[in-house]
């Protein structure tokens, strides 16, 4: 087969990006430093001939040759934060953390061919319940899209569950994280509402803590999330929402967003405005924030929509192997990658 041949300054560090919507195999030798990243793929520094494959969206990985096993980080979608309905109301929900789960030595089968789910986060909605995050799934692994954060319209609404669990208004319950359950646990509750007539919703569950509760003019902050160095460096992934704020005597503060992609709550200025609820970071599953209160404000609020999932593979390919991609992916060639035998169909 024909070789693609890169030369490149020592100090630099080599990269060529194709777009690949086509069947294409390729064979790399790693016996002179090479490596292939497939799909957002790279390269770890702590353990020669690993190769980490990061999947942003929906995707199929085929597992190369004597590869029998993996390390994986799968997060689902976070909930959407709830809005706010114009003409006097309180602080909406926040939405709950996408479920995040890790684990070594999931077994694979060299050869075939596994369907990757990325997970988006749940919809932004003004003036009503936000979305339900949409789970991430790889293999036998799945993570629960992140609870719903209720809508304030004047009546006790709960939280919703999922990954980790979305806040309720007013009276309404907490949504209920790890659901379904698993273990190790893949999330947490949310907080509860607080303050005058429990009007300053509760935050958003995270993969590490529970969200916090709302109070006196003040949204519940969103639970932290839970850092990963599967890629490499340490991300936190996972945080919950904040939840919107009511006054009742001056202004007030949405809740801040859970570490880890979590959105913050919106705010009200009485008789002034009343702020949206912040959206989650992208890939991270971080719920969305609520939106804020209403109170002499004539205009509903919307919720932040939920952060989308992410799915990381890291993996031991040795010192030679096949890669094959069905799938539109990013390939990056690394410092060291001097050729690659191809085809493309």
């Amino acid at each position: 087969a024909d070789s693609a041949v890169w030369a490149r300054p020592a100090r630099a560090v080599a990269r060529m990006d194709r777009m690949m919507e086509v069947f294409m195999v390729v064979m790399i030798d790693l016996s002179v430093g090479g490596l292939l990243l497939g799909g957002n793929n790279t390269k770890t520094t702590a353990a020669p001939n690993y190769v980490v494959s990061t999947f942003l969206a929906s995707g199929t990985w085929t597992a190369p040759t004597g590869v029998t096993e993996v390390e994986y980080l799968v997060v689902a979608g976070g909930g959407g934060g709830g809005g706010s309905t114009g003409g006097g109301y309180g602080g909406s929900g926040a939405g709950g953390a996408g479920g995040f789960r890790t684990g070594t030595g999931l077994s694979v089968t060299a050869g075939t061919d596994y369907t990757v789910t990325v997970g988006a986060g749940g919809t932004a909605t003004s003036a009503a319940n936000g979305g339900v995050g949409n789970n991430s799934i790889f293999s036998t692994i799945t993570s629960a899209g992140g609870g719903l954060g209720a809508g304030e319209a004047g009546t006790n609404v709960n939280g919703g569950n999922g990954g980790s669990g979305g806040s309720g208004v007013r009276s309404g319950t907490a949504g209920t994280g790890n659901t379904p359950s698993v273990s190790p646990s893949q999330g947490n509750n949310s907080g509860i509402a607080g303050g005058t007539a429990n009007l300053s919703a509760g935050g958003g569950g995270g993969a590490s803590a529970v969200g916090n509760n709302g109070a006196e003019n003040t949204g519940g902050a969103g639970g932290n999330g839970t850092a990963s160095s599967i890629s490499g460096g340490s991300v936190t992934y996972a945080g919950g929402g904040g939840g919107g704020a009511y006054d009742n005597t001056g202004n007030a503060t949405g809740g801040a967003g859970g570490a880890g992609g979590g959105g913050a709550g919106g705010n009200n200025i009485r008789a002034v405005s009343a702020t949206n609820g912040t959206a989650g970071t992208v890939n991270t599953g971080g719920g969305g924030g609520g939106g804020g209160g209403t109170r002499q404000m004539p205009g509903a609020t919307t919720g932040g929509a939920g952060g989308s999932g992410i799915v990381i593979l890291k993996y031991n390919i040795g010192s030679a192997s096949i890669f094959t991609f069905k799938s539109t992916q990013k390939w990056t060639a690394p410092a060291g990658a001097v050729s690659v035998d191809y085809l493309v169909v």
